[in-house]
């Protein structure tokens, strides 16, 4: 089943801009030409900035990200329609004239700095269950917030329609093993948990597969083709790990060592051929029915007893002229930034791939990645909500309202945008 979250403004702001156009009418100036969006720490809400920015793109205009310029700040077009967006979102704009903008870029051309054109705004999807809640999922959440329009697909629509109609696809924090996460361990009695099981079973049938894993690794590997050609997909917490394990893993599901309650060896039981994965290789796979982890990729191993506490993560400075990718999606008013848990919450750094760059570093694991795989990209980020560190099921939902500058959610927004750039202007 699928839902599909408005595409356009809702009601009430709608209504409210009418207003704010009346009162722009008269209070703004004359003489400037565009509204530099600042996204430093004078930036009065982030994460509605991005929202300002795509709404832009939505309404058929252009804009520009100037990376490493006040903390990736967005060069828009100016009129009172846009002021009037930007005073409802409560996103601090300046307005700028021909010659202050003559000067931002002189000031671009001496330093670090890139100004990337932004063309068109991505159509995106999340990959998330049909009972899923907004505040299941960090990305769900920030694109609420920040009122940025999506779809919802699952399983069916990814193996029957394909996913050729979205730029950028999301992974909820899925388990694509078909372990559920390795949820029975705590919650096997839990009704959440059996009718999970109960509608991912009769979607395997549905769908002609002979077992959950079975569909599972069907829905990776269709994912994996979509980014092979030229998808551009994101992916948080177990989704990140799993995905992996899933198109490594030979015709021999990763549950199926379940059954009988005394698994093999993995190397013995698992055709492993780390080929067709795209991030990771090398792993151990973790089939051990008393241990809540899904191989030893992750650093911290959440849910382990050799768990690793959290600390800060730090994001690299990318040259924004000649790594213009990694410069999008590290673009941030903060450097170092607090950690947080999922069940994936990090990924140790021997494992990964030639050519896949790490974006961010928590201790001596890669807290945030990203590669190519054929024309597609993928970005890796691990755990599950930036502003709640230690997330457990059934804790309230985060309030993004009490968190409007957060750089982790930032983060997330980055990639958002990423599609939307020019593609002649990435040099990597």
């Amino acid at each position: 089943m699928t839902a599909c979250a408005p595409r356009s403004p809702t009601a009430s702001l709608a209504g409210a801009v009418g207003v704010a156009l009346a009162l722009l009418a008269i209070a703004t100036p004359g003489g400037a030409q565009e509204l530099l969006v600042p996204m430093d720490r004078d930036q009065t809400n982030h994460l509605r900035a991005y929202g300002l920015t795509f709404w832009v793109l939505e309404d058929g205009r252009t804009a520009e990200w100037l990376l490493n310029y006040r903390g990736g700040s967005f060069l828009l077009p100016d009129s009172e329609r846009v002021r009037a967006q930007a005073a409802l979102r409560g996103v601090r704009t300046e307005p700028v004239d021909a010659s202050a903008v003559a000067r931002i870029r002189g000031r671009m051309a001496e330093g670090n700095m890139e100004a990337v054109p932004l063309e068109k705004a991505p159509k995106i999807a999340v990959y998330t269950p049909p009972n899923s809640t907004p505040w299941d999922d960090a990305v769900t959440m920030a694109l609420e917030y920040a009122e940025i329009p999506y779809d919802k697909i699952w399983d069916r629509e990814v193996l029957t329609d394909g996913l050729e109609e979205w730029d950028w696809v999301h992974l909820h924090h899925e388990d694509f093993t078909g372990q559920y996460s390795k949820f029975y361990l705590s919650y096997a009695g839990s009704d959440w948990l059996q009718e999970e099981v109960a509608r991912n079973t009769e979607m395997a049938q549905e769908l002609g597969h002979p077992s959950v894993p079975a569909m599972k690794k069907a829905v990776a590997a269709s994912i994996r083709d979509y980014v092979e050609g030229g998808g551009f997909l994101f992916a948080m917490c177990s989704a990140t790990e799993t995905i992996e394990l899933a198109l490594a893993a030979g015709p021999v599901d990763i549950a199926a060592a379940f059954a009988d309650g005394s698994p093999p060896n993995p190397r013995a039981n698992q055709e492993i051929d780390w080929a067709r994965s795209m991030a990771f290789e090398g792993a151990e796979i973790q089939i051990a029915p008393t241990v809540n982890a899904f191989s030893d990729i992750d650093g911290h191993q959440v849910n382990t007893p050799w768990r690793k506490e959290l600390g800060v993560y730090t994001l690299f400075e990318f040259s924004a002229e000649f790594d213009p990718v990694p410069a999008m999606l590290t673009q941030n008013h903060e450097s170092v930034i607090a950690d947080f848990y999922g069940l994936t919450t990090s990924f140790r750094e021997e494992f990964l791939k030639p050519g896949v760059v790490v974006l961010a570093r928590e201790s001596g694991w890669a807290k945030y990645i990203h590669g190519a795989w054929g024309e597609g990209t993928f970005t890796y980020f691990g755990g599950h909500d930036p502003e709640d560190a230690e997330h457990q099921i059934g804790d309230p939902p985060t309030d993004l309202d009490l968190h409007p500058n957060s750089p982790g959610y930032r983060l997330i927004l980055n990639n958002v945008l990423f599609p939307a750039a020019k593609k002649q202007k990435l040099k990597t």
